[in-house]
């Protein structure tokens, strides 16, 4: 009997701390959201910045992995599935152990029987993607490989309005189309110069891989971005590094078997792929940040930016002769980035509407809009100071 009062107890103290949440995020949004007095407001804000620049620093970590797997190619190396392995064992290493460590055990493995079925999905999707894209590096070059990614912002932009629910203001959609318009900048610069040295004659067919592996990226992009909204980041990328494991493993010893036999194996080829796998483990790592400050669509339209850096990269390393419209095409791609910004709200992209009008059915994370309201509401002190010592211990710094 004296359990079972405890019990009811303890539930009545969770409903408590829930609605203390609740409060604290609802007005922790509503003073976010009322600041709002400017049509420019959120550029002003660090999160507009910080959200920027991040971009950037996953549009490099992309050019250096294109890189890398270009330079694997030409030393004879081409394995896609299998120098995408060490990736995937990395980021295993690293957040499956540390999320057992904040779970235990019985609730880490209750988990994968649970939700594993949705992280498989997930790993096949990313797996997948980055199978193609560095399978494309055999038949086509860097800048073509890169120039055709555009394909992922249409796929995240489709799936995100049917599926999520999410709607897209005007500026939104004006700063996706004057990306896309830099973009196209890109490949017109291609055509026209004629002798800038990196056609290949497999080319078209090193482009519909890139087309598979784009549509791919752009699935595990919304997908990812639903999962970290409601999850721990650690716990995401502990699951996308398990299942990749297998996922990816059994991809290469059915279809890189006979290059592997055939690749080049040297001291180059073992740096190439180490090289691979720290940026690559970087930009996974960074990622999650990235969609929930920003979104999958602001995460795609920012990488556009890595065939600028792509160019710069190739001039040294592969003998490309830059064209004047690269140089303004980074600039029209920066200027979509800053568009699709303008008149929004002072959450940027951070309030996710899968999530509830007070995103009561997401994680408080690093980067999330609940854990900026619960903020917002401790210094403002638009609760009770109880109330916000019950909402503390339900935040996730993940």
């Amino acid at each position: 009997m004296l359990d079972d009062t405890d019990r009811n107890t303890d539930l009545e103290r969770q409903r408590e701390g829930s609605r203390a949440d609740d409060a604290a995020v609802a007005g922790g949004l509503q003073a976010i959201e009322g600041k709002n007095e400017k049509w420019w407001a959120y550029f002003t804000t660090k999160e507009f910045v910080i959200v920027l620049v991040l971009g950037q620093i996953l549009a490099l970590c992309i050019t250096g992995t294109n890189t890398l797997s270009s330079l694997l190619v030409q030393k004879g190396t081409s394995i896609p599935a299998f120098q995408t392995l060490f990736n995937y064992v990395l980021l295993a290493l690293i957040y499956v152990p540390y999320t057992i460590y904040k779970y235990g055990a019985r609730k880490y493995f209750k988990l994968l029987l649970t939700d594993g079925w949705k992280y498989i999905i997930l790993s096949f999707f990313d797996v997948e993607g980055n199978y193609f894209t560095v399978l494309a590096y055999r038949y086509t070059n860097i800048m073509s490989a890169q120039l055709i990614n555009f394909w992922a912002i249409i796929v995240v932009v489709l799936v995100s309005f049917f599926l999520l629910k999410v709607r897209y203001k005007w500026t939104q959609i004006l700063g996706i189309v004057i990306c896309c318009g830099g973009m196209g900048m890109l490949i017109g610069s291609d055509h026209i110069s004629s002798d800038s040295g990196y056609y290949m004659p497999t080319q078209v067919k090193g482009d519909l891989f890139c087309l598979a592996g784009a549509t791919f990226y752009g699935l595990t992009n919304v997908a990812e971005e639903w999962f970290v909204s409601k999850k721990p980041a650690y716990e995401v990328l502990g699951m996308l590094g398990l299942f990749g494991i297998i996922i990816n493993g059994i991809t290469a010893s059915i279809f890189d078997r006979h290059s592997f036999k055939g690749a080049t194996w040297d001291g180059d080829v073992a740096g190439y792929i180490v090289g691979y796998t720290i940026i690559l483990c970087l930009f996974y790592s960074l990622a999650p940040i990235m969609f929930r400050m920003g979104s999958a669509a602001f995460f795609n339209i920012s990488l556009l930016t890595g065939n600028f850096w792509g160019v710069v990269i190739g001039i040294k390393v592969f003998g490309y002769k830059i064209y004047y419209l690269y140089p303004i095409a980074f600039v029209l791609i920066i200027l979509g980035l800053i568009v699709y910004f303008l008149a929004g709200s002072m959450l940027g992209d951070s309030k996710k509407p899968w999530l509830g009008e007070n995103q009561e059915r997401g994680v408080a994370g690093l980067g999330t809009a609940k854990l900026k309201a619960i903020k917002e509401a401790q210094a403002q002190h638009t609760v009770a100071s109880d109330s916000v010592a019950v909402a503390a211990p339900h935040i996730h710094y993940s």
